[in-house]
């Protein structure tokens, strides 16, 4: 299974970085960025029917709210009458999940490439040539140009103080939690229907369905923040640029998403200016 994943997955996301690497100024944080950029627009395709369907079933909302209210709390009825809802309009809620688990799939692979290619001093003879084909291979006086700014690529975003036994996160770890609370919180719904709607709910499925979304609009970047001070540098470059372009293609199919009311009292504030 390994060797399948190497082949399929980790190989060539290994030899399209080095391949931006070696014609875009040998710098491996340009090439981190523009081949993350790359990567999201591959996967646009596939990424899109996720998107428009997420825009759809927001427009749909004053009709789900209907339905909620009319059939209370009869979970049964509001799932099937919801169910038809859709099949009605066309929406499939599932559509677009597979571009998702190939984007974990990917930081998974890009994850290998960091750690165990990129990390070898000897890149000659080191396991990053064993997994580039012939044209792109470092010859021996060939060095590999892990500085990015104040980083280094192969290692944590993190400075350690004596005395502190954790380390303390760098800028760029800093701005890949921020923009992943931004991509989660913006594509997830806005919910103040939903909890008014799941208040007034006698069950529990409503309220456990917006605690879980709510609760995962922090975890995630909490999870990229903790895992960030141990893991290289470069996933949390790979980690800012989806994540910012992620917001951008969201906002743009379809609004702010969670962030509605906080923009709505942004533009509120500075019309009174």
């Amino acid at each position: 299974m390994g060797n399948i994943f190497t082949t399929i997955l980790v190989q060539p996301l290994t030899n399209g970085l080095i391949l931006f690497y070696k014609y875009l100024g040998q710098n491996l944080g340009i090439a981190i960025i523009l081949f993350s950029v790359f990567l999201i627009f591959l996967l646009r395709p596939l990424t899109k029917p996720y998107m428009e369907s997420m825009k759809r079933i927001k427009e749909m909302e004053p009709q789900l709210a209907k339905l909620r209210k009319k059939y209370g709390s009869d979970k049964v009825k509001i799932s099937q009458a919801q169910a038809e809802l859709y099949k009605q309009n066309k929406i499939n809620p599932t559509a677009g999940c597979l571009p998702y688990i190939l984007q974990f799939l990917v930081l998974i692979a890009l994850f290998q490439v960091f750690t165990a290619a990129l990390s070898s001093q000897d890149i000659a003879s080191g396991k990053l040539n064993n997994l580039l084909y012939a044209p792109l291979k470092f010859s021996d006086d060939q060095p590999l140009n892990t500085r990015f700014l104040y980083l280094d690529i192969s290692k944590p975003d993190a400075f350690h103080i004596q005395g502190i036994p954790f380390g303390i996160p760098g800028l760029f770890l800093i701005l890949a939690t921020v923009a992943q609370f931004l991509s989660v919180k913006i594509t997830s719904p806005y919910m103040a229907k939903e909890q008014k709607i799941a208040k007034k709910s006698k069950g529990t499925l409503d309220d456990t369905q917006v605690a879980m979304q709510k609760s995962m609009t922090y975890m995630m970047p909490l999870m990229t923040l903790i895992f960030g001070l141990s893991l290289p540098s470069g996933l949390a470059l790979y980690w800012l640029v989806y994540s910012l372009v992620n917001v951008w293609q969201q906002v743009s199919m379809s609004g702010w998403g969670g962030l509605t009311p906080a923009i709505n009292l942004v533009k509120s504030s500075l019309i009174k200016k």
